[in-house]
Order: C-alpha cells, then sequence, then structure tokens
C-alpha cells in the first residue's frame, strides 16, 4: 500500500476528506468569493489598508527606487546645501548638498535587503530548531530549549552587538547578527505548535495506519504548525527594522556614502539645530514602515482567522 494512500486513509477515517461535488471531484473555492472577501476585508479597515499600501510602496522603492526619484543620492551639490523641504527636494538637502528623499528611497533597498536576510535567518535556524525539539522530543528537546534560555537570557540588542563585532562590519553582518539574536523567539513558538499538532488526533491516527515519521512531519504537522511562526516573522520585520537601523545608526553598516537608513539618522544628528529634516524625516520612514508591518501582523494574527 502506498504512503499517500495510508494517509489519505487517515484522513478520511477522521472525517478530513474533502468535500466532494455531485460530479465526484472535490471541491474548489471560487476565486472571485475569496477575493471580495478580501477587498470587504480591507475596506473595513482603512488603517490596515494604509499599512498594505506603504509596505508596497516601500518594497518598489528598495527594488526600483527609480520609480520614485531620478536623481543620484550620491552627488551633491554644494551650493544647494542644508535646503529646507520644497517642491524640488521634497525631504530637503543634506550638508553636501544631495538630496535626502532620494537617499531615503536608495537607502530602502539596502534596510530592506539587511531586514529579509535577518528575518530568514531568524525564521529557517529558529523554526529547524523548534521542530526538531518538539518533534523528536527526549533529550533533544531539553538540551535545544537549554540553548534557546541560554539566548533568550541575553537582550537582543547587546547580542546582536557582540555578534556583528566579532563578525565585522557590514550590512549582511549586521543583518546575520540581528538574525541569529531572533533565533530563540521563533525556536520557542514552532516547539510550541509542533507539541500542539503532534499531539492532534489526526497526526495519531495516520501514525496508527503505518505512516512514515518523515510523512507524518511534512505532510500534517508542518502545514499546521506553520500559521503562528509566519505571523511571528511578519512582526519581526519591525523589530528587525529598528535592530538594523540602530546598529547602523552606531556605525556598524555599510560604511558612507551608503545611505542606510540608521547612518542617514546618524549624520543628521550633528545638524539638528539647523536641519531637523535630516533626521526627522528618515526617522519617519523608519517609523512608518514598522508601524505598517506591525498593523498586518496583528490582522495576519488575529483578524484575518476571525473574519474567515
Amino acid at each position: 500500500m502506498s504512503q499517500s494512500l495510508v494517509d489519505d486513509q487517515a484522513e478520511a477515517a477522521l472525517g478530513l476528506a474533502r468535500p466532494v461535488t455531485e460530479a465526484g471531484s472535490p471541491a474548489k473555492p471560487g476565486r472571485p468569493a475569496g477575493l471580495r472577501r478580501v477587498l470587504r476585508f480591507l475596506v473595513r479597515r482603512p488603517g490596515l489598508l494604509l499599512s498594505a499600501v506603504v509596505l508596497v510602496l516601500v518594497v518598489l522603492a528598495a527594488f526600483w527606487p527609480d520609480l520614485f526619484t531620478s536623481q543620484d543620492p550620491l552627488k551633491g551639490v554644494p551650493s544647494q546645501n542644508f535646503r529646507g523641504p520644497s517642491g524640488s527636494h521634497w525631504f530637503g538637502t543634506d550638508e553636501l548638498g544631495r538630496d535626502v528623499f532620494s537617499r531615503v528611497v536608495h537607502g530602502a533597498q539596502l534596510s530592506l535587503k539587511a531586514t529579509l536576510i535577518a528575518v530568514l535567518v531568524a525564521f529557517v535556524v529558529g523554526g529547524l530548531l523548534g521542530v526538531v525539539a518538539g518533534f523528536v522530543g527526549r533529550w533533544v528537546d531539553d538540551a535545544l530549549m537549554r540553548f534557546v534560555d541560554v539566548l533568550l537570557s541575553i537582550p537582543a540588542l547587546f547580542l546582536s552587538l557582540a555578534l556583528v563585532t566579532a563578525l565585522g562590519y557590514g550590512t549582511v553582518k549586521v543583518a546575520v547578527a540581528v538574525g541569529i539574536a531572533s533565533v530563540a523567539s521563533f525556536a520557542r513558538v514552532a516547539r510550541s505548535e509542533v507539541l500542539r499538532v503532534r499531539q492532534a488526533v489526526f497526526v495519531e491516527a495516520s501514525r496508527s495506519c503505518g505512516a512514515r515519521w518523515y510523512s507524518v512531519l511534512g505532510r500534517h504537522v508542518l502545514p499546521n504548525a506553520a500559521g503562528p511562526v509566519i505571523v511571528l516573522a511578519t512582526l519581526d520585520f519591525g523589530s528587525s527594522i529598528l535592530a538594523v537601523s540602530a546598529l547602523s545608526f552606531l556605525g556598524y553598516g555599510a560604511p558612507p556614502p551608503a545611505p542606510e537608513w540608521g547612518t542617514l539618522i546618524s549624520d543628521g544628528r550633528n545638524y539638528l539645530a539647523n536641519a531637523w529634516w535630516l533626521t526627522a524625516l528618515p526617522g519617519l520612514a523608519i517609523a512608518a514602515t514598522v508601524l505598517a508591518a506591525n498593523r498586518v501582523a496583528r490582522a495576519l494574527d488575529g483578524e484575518w482567522a476571525r473574519q474567515r
């Protein structure tokens, strides 16, 4: 008997089989109805819709900055230094006459790249530790969770500083340091979800029908345990932006004149008395991105599940 047939029998025995239409084929959800439900969900929540728009604009700026500005972020005009926000320079100019808006737009690429790497490292490493600990159990669970407890005992920013000092300066190294500092939270959530799903009735039925452990893990445990971990990754996106920007602010990011968001704020703090926009407007971009990411994560965490 094939492995897929065993799993299908287990699902059928528990009443988990897919609904069948009159023609005998599995019923498929209608796409127009699903699209209308998503649109209705967004229209009823204007704050969520605005947050989604902000995230889309940040992603577009990171991958296609020429859509927003044609000015060179590294080229300055000394005669136009310290110009305030205006129609020709939306975010003003800095001490070298460089357009701050173009630097913020092009800096989104560096900051978003580091953030995505950090979230990916935390998701993969932390998720793997949590899945192994929760699925295997026994002494493996104890050993991995004690390691996770050690990571949790160290503040994330301090751990990131220690790691980036050991790894060296640079955007990628900052991203790896931030990602490793977030591994513990992903491992905890992944382990708890795997433990919950592993004790479910349909998993026990699949095992009793002779399913292999890798089939149970890949077909039943991982798909049902991935949701909260993905939501945590969305939440961690905002905190990773803050951590990456903080390390860049301290000088651990890409070397000048790279326009990382944290570096822009660090460069502008020396001119707060006469050029407030050098720090305030890049900081506003960071705050808007973090708040938008957190709002979307909150919607995915509870609101969308209740709506469905």
